[in-house]
Formats: structure tokens, sequence, C-alpha cells
């Protein structure tokens, strides 16, 4: 499929449209929140606690413009947070997508390329870790750092553990799938020249097989962003990711979900709205991307 008739199944496709607008807007508002937001929510002396428990505007006469989406308990503007943290949701997820694809891609080449036993060892841990849902890995790699080191230090690289513990979640998908591609690759023309003329399997790899098992990769990549985004959010959730000094969506949840039988339902429903519909946008580009570089549909 050429370049034009990916635009074309792109720009005919209103919800795909809608989709990617949706997911632009949220990610540009999340990057510049420093600059939009109109409070710095997580900064102890900007925050007054006769300001904490204020409702949104729209629902109550009660409310302050100051703060159209209302207060938590501790007088944080809803809106500022939600910025902020899904920034901090989308940087743990763009970086756990690129752990387990760097991951993934060198062992699906690897495995592909050289196969025998080392295709057989790799593929049973990949077959092993399959059996296991992502986020009891996850939470499995947290529970092992955390016996290794201290509170205060964990809660110090948080962001790092969190991200490492995704990404090694997630690279199973793409290693198999670079594999499959490795398997037809390596037999055609252009690899075997590339042999003859004294190339190194790493450059073979690399420069020849690589760009030709992108596709597929791109996909999975696409729809990993919103599943690291919401394993993320669970895991925070839970209690076992981020902290509450670090906050993303997961952590806002969580914290709103403590008063949300006290009636402040917008503690929590504001963040989880936004998760949803960051989730749920990214997975409607993966599902169009899927489509429109299956060949099967060409």
């Amino acid at each position: 499929m050429t370049d034009s008739d990916i635009w074309w199944s792109f720009k005919s496709s209103p919800l795909t449209v809608t989709a990617a607008v949706a997911t632009i807007l949220i990610v540009a508002i999340a990057f510049l929140s420093p600059v939009l937001a109109p409070h710095t929510p997580f900064d102890p002396a900007t925050l007054s606690l006769s300001d904490g428990l204020k409702p949104p505007v729209l629902i109550s006469p009660d409310g302050d413009w100051t703060f159209p989406l209302g207060t938590d308990d501790q007088g944080r503007d809803i809106l500022s947070s939600i910025m902020y943290g899904t920034r901090l949701s989308l940087v743990v997820a763009i970086a756990s997508v690129a752990v387990a694809m760097t991951i993934g891609i060198a062992l699906g080449l690897i495995s592909g390329y050289f196969g025998g036993a080392v295709d057989a060892v790799i593929m049973r841990i990949a077959d092993v870790q399959l059996t296991f849902p992502a986020i009891l890995v996850a939470l499995l790699i947290d529970g092992v750092v955390r016996t290794l080191i201290s509170v205060q230090r964990h809660d110090e690289i948080a962001l790092f553990v969190i991200v490492g513990a995704i990404g090694l979640s997630f690279w199973v998908q793409y290693a198999r799938t670079v594999r499959g591609s490795v398997l037809v690759e390596k037999n055609k023309e252009y690899v075997q020249a590339a042999k003859v003329i004294g190339l190194s399997p790493l450059v073979i790899m690399v420069r020849h097989v690589l760009p030709n098992v992108t596709g597929p990769v791109l996909v999975i990549a696409t729809i990993n962003l919103g599943l690291a985004v919401i394993t993320e959010a669970t895991l925070s959730f839970l209690g076992v990711g981020l902290p509450s000094t670090q906050p993303s969506l997961g952590t806002l949840i969580r914290l709103g979900n403590d008063v949300l039988q006290s009636g402040d339902w917008w503690i929590t429903v504001f963040p989880g709205a936004t998760l949803a519909a960051l989730v749920l946008a990214v997975n409607l580009l993966g599902d169009w991307l899927r489509d429109a570089l299956n060949p099967k549909l060409r």
C-alpha cells in the first residue's frame, strides 16, 4: 500500500480522524501542561486547605471558576492535576513501549535469523511468559525490586521501575511477530546476496531484514501504547506503581477513590474519563493502522 493509499484510508474514516484529533489534543495539552495548566497542583507552597473539595463550577453554584473541575481534599486543582498526570502516564507508556520494542525486536531477529537452539530457548521463554497476564509480570518485577531496595529509594526510582516492569511484560508480542517475519525474509534473494558478499549477520539483520518487518511492529506498538497506559494506571491504582508525589492518572483515580463514598465524585470521575478517552482514541488508531497495513485488505 502506497503512502497515498494510507492517507486516503485515513481521511475516508471519520472515526479514525476523530481519534487522531483527540489523541493529538490530549498529548499536546499533557506535554504543554507546565505552560497551559492554571495551577501547579503538586507544589505544596501553592496549596491551601481552604480550597479543598470545591465542586466543579458547572454542577454547583458554590463552584469557583479558578478551579473549573473542582479540587481534591488537599486543595489541588483537578484540571491541572489531570494535565500533569496525563503527561506522566504518557511518558511511562511511551518509554515502556520503547523498552518492549527494543527487547522484542532484538530477540525476534536473533531467534528467527539463527534458529536452532537459540530459537528454541528464546521461544520457550516467550511461551512461559505468555501464560501470565502482563499485569502479573509487572507486579512480580515491581515486587522483586521492592524487596531489594528501601521504600524511600524505590519511590525515587519508581518511574524507571514501572517503565522496566511494563516493558519486560510486553516484549513477547514483538519477538514472536518479528521472528515470524524474519523466517520468511531470511530465505529471500536479497538476504542470500548479502551473505555472499560477506556482510556480518548483525549488519544483515539490522540493515536489510529489520526494515522489512517494521509494519507489524508499528501496529503492535500503537495498540500496546494504550495497554501500557492501562497497565500503569492499574499498578498505580493498586498502590504499587508511581507514588503520590509523582501523580499519574492511575494515582489520581486512587486518591479520588479514597473519598468517593463521601460524594466527592469529581476527583475520580474526571481523571477516569480522561484515561478512558486516551486509551479509546489510541486503540482506534491502532485498529485503523492494522487494517491499513494488512496485505489481505489491499
